[in-house]
C-alpha cells in the first residue's frame, strides 16, 4: 500500500489506459441499459458494479503470495489514488489566478469540480478549487488507504468503484434524483471514518487546531453532505478563510452554508491548501500502513481469546 502511495506521489495518474476511466465508460454503458428513473434501478446499478469490482478484486488475493501479492496491492493502491493530481491541477489554478489568467483557471475547474466554470469570477475560482481540493482529499486519498488498510485490495478498488459511481450518478439533478440515490447513499457510507480520519489530521497537523475543532464543531453538519462539511470546515478552520455561500452547477444552484468565520479564500490560501492537503495524505498513509501491520495480529488475538472463553 505504501509503495502504492509513492508511485502516486512520483506519477499521478496513469496518463493512459486509466482503470478509472475505463470503469466509468463501462458504468456508462451499465447505465444505458439498466437506467430507470427509480430507486430500485440504481440499486441495480450500484449492485452490479461494485459486486463485480470486489469480486474480481478478491481473485488475486487467493492464488498469490509474497512478491506477487504486494506487487498487486500496489498497483491496486496506485490505480485509485488521486491526491497527486489533484494537488497538481490546485496549484495550476493558484497560478492562473496569480497571473490574473481567469479563463485559463475557468479551463481547469471541470478537473476539480462538476460547478459551472463560466460563473465564476476570481473569487469564485478560488473558492470552488479550494473546497474541492479539502473534499477530494479525503475521497481522493484518505478514503482508499482506510479501505485498503481495512479490507486489502478489495477495499481499495471497491471504495474507487462507489466513489467514482457517486460522482457519475449521485446528482439531485432530475435525471438521478431517483436512480443515483443508492449510490450517493453508498458513498455516504464508505466516507464516514475516512472524513473524520482527515478532519482529525487536519487538527494534529493544521497549525490551528482550536479553530479547526471550532469549525468543524460548529458548520460541518450545516453542510448536505455529511462528510464533506467535515473536510471542507476543517480546511475552513486551519487555513482561516470561509467557504460555502452560492453555488452553480450545470442542473442549478444551491446555496450551500457558510462554513469558516475568515475572509474569502484568496491564491495564497489555495496554494496553503494544497500543501496542508499533501500532509494530511502522508500522515494518513503513515497512519493506515501501522493499521495494516497491526490488524493481523490484533485478529488472531481475538481469535485466541474467543476459544479461551469458549474453552
Amino acid at each position: 500500500m505504501v509503495a502504492g502511495f509513492v508511485l502516486d506521489e512520483l506519477f499521478g495518474d496513469p496518463s493512459r489506459g486509466h482503470p478509472v476511466a475505463g470503469f466509468g465508460r463501462l458504468t456508462g454503458a451499465v447505465e444505458r441499459r439498466m437506467y430507470r428513473d427509480s430507486r430500485a434501478a440504481g440499486v441495480g446499478l450500484v449492485g452490479v458494479m461494485v459486486g463485480s469490482t470486489v469480486a474480481l478484486a478478491a481473485l488475486p488475493g487467493r492464488r498469490s503470495a509474497g512478491v506477487v501479492d504486494v506487487a498487486v496491492t500496489a498497483a491496486s493502491t496506485w490505480v485509485a489514488l488521486g491526491g497527486t493530481s489533484l494537488c497538481r491541477v490546485g496549484d495550476a489554478v493558484a497560478q492562473a489566478l496569480e497571473a490574473e489568467d481567469l479563463e485559463g483557471a475557468r479551463a481547469l475547474i471541470p478537473s476539480l469540480c462538476g460547478r459551472d466554470p463560466e460563473s465564476l469570477d476570481e473569487a469564485g475560482l478560488c473558492r470552488a478549487a479550494l473546497e474541492s481540493i479539502a473534499e477530494n482529499t479525503s475521497d481522493a486519498t484518505v478514503g482508499p488507504l482506510v479501505w485498503g488498510a481495512l479490507a486489502g485490495v478489495p477495499g481499495v478498488l471497491g471504495y474507487r468503484a462507489v466513489n467514482t459511481l457517486d460522482a457519475m450518478v449521485g446528482y439531485r439533478s432530475e435525471r438521478y434524483r431517483n436512480f443515483g440515490w443508492a449510490a450517493a447513499r453508498l458513498d455516504d457510507l464508505v466516507n464516514l471514518l475516512p472524513a473524520r480520519l482527515a478532519g482529525s489530521l487536519l487538527v494534529v497537523i493544521g497549525g490551528a487546531p482550536r479553530r479547526t475543532i471550532a469549525a468543524w464543531r460548529r458548520d460541518s453538519s450545516a453542510h448536505p453532505s455529511p462528510n464533506a462539511g467535515v473536510v471542507e470546515a476543517g480546511f475552513a478552520g486551519a487555513l482561516g478563510v470561509q467557504l460555502g455561500g452560492r453555488t452553480v452547477y450545470p442542473y442549478g444552484v444551491e446555496m450551500r452554508p457558510t462554513l469558516g468565520s475568515g475572509p474569502a479564500p484568496g491564491p495564497a490560501d489555495l496554494r496553503a491548501a494544497v500543501a496542508l492537503s499533501r500532509r494530511v495524505q502522508r500522515a494518513t498513509v503513515l497512519t493506515c500502513a501501522v493499521v495494516a501491520v497491526v490488524r493481523p495480529g490484533v485478529g488472531a488475538a481475538a481469535r485466541r481469546l474467543s476459544r479461551r472463553i469458549a474453552g
